[in-house]
């Protein structure tokens, strides 16, 4: 490999690397209230989910509960992204806790299955979950409200969002 191609390859690595890393922080943002009313104008238009079915409670039942409710106010997303996403985040701990990035750092740690930060669940909450950060059920269908808006779909997440 010659000198000038290996300087290019390089300069290509680090700059992917910088903007992946770029894109990781801003995942976790504070949303700005221009991007925040359209998702929740739209959940707040469907129809009630999941009615009176009966999930069981572990990490299975909470992303089954979720998808139902997010069928129904038409978030995308699939179990296998859900999951990927969770396991990533949290392991399946609904009470995680992030006490160390720049959200923490500045008194707004990321919390619940998928690490949400307050703001954002407070932007992207789904109206007919309980209104609390570190419900599973609120944690993953607040997550994948705002996963639909910055990227399509939870499923279209691999990395820190």
């Amino acid at each position: 490999m010659s000198l000038t191609r290996t300087a290019r390859t390089r300069k290509f690595s680090v700059a992917g690397i910088a903007a992946a890393g770029a894109a990781a922080a801003a995942l976790t943002l504070v949303p700005s209230p221009a991007h925040a009313a359209e998702p929740a104008k739209a959940a707040a238009a469907a129809p009630q989910a999941a009615g009176d079915k009966k999930y069981p409670e572990n990490l299975d039942g909470w992303i089954r509960e979720s998808l139902d409710i997010m069928k129904a106010k038409g978030i995308p997303g699939s179990y296998e992204g859900l999951h990927r996403n969770i396991m990533r985040e949290s392991s399946g701990n609904p009470n995680a806790q992030n006490g160390w990035d720049v959200n923490a750092q500045n008194g707004t740690p990321s919390k619940g299955l998928l690490q949400v930060i307050q703001p954002t669940f407070d932007a992207y909450h789904v109206e007919g979950t309980p209104n609390s950060l570190t419900d599973p059920v609120a944690n993953i269908t607040a997550a994948a409200n705002y996963a639909a808006d910055k990227y399509g779909s939870i499923d279209n997440v691999d990395s820190a969002y």
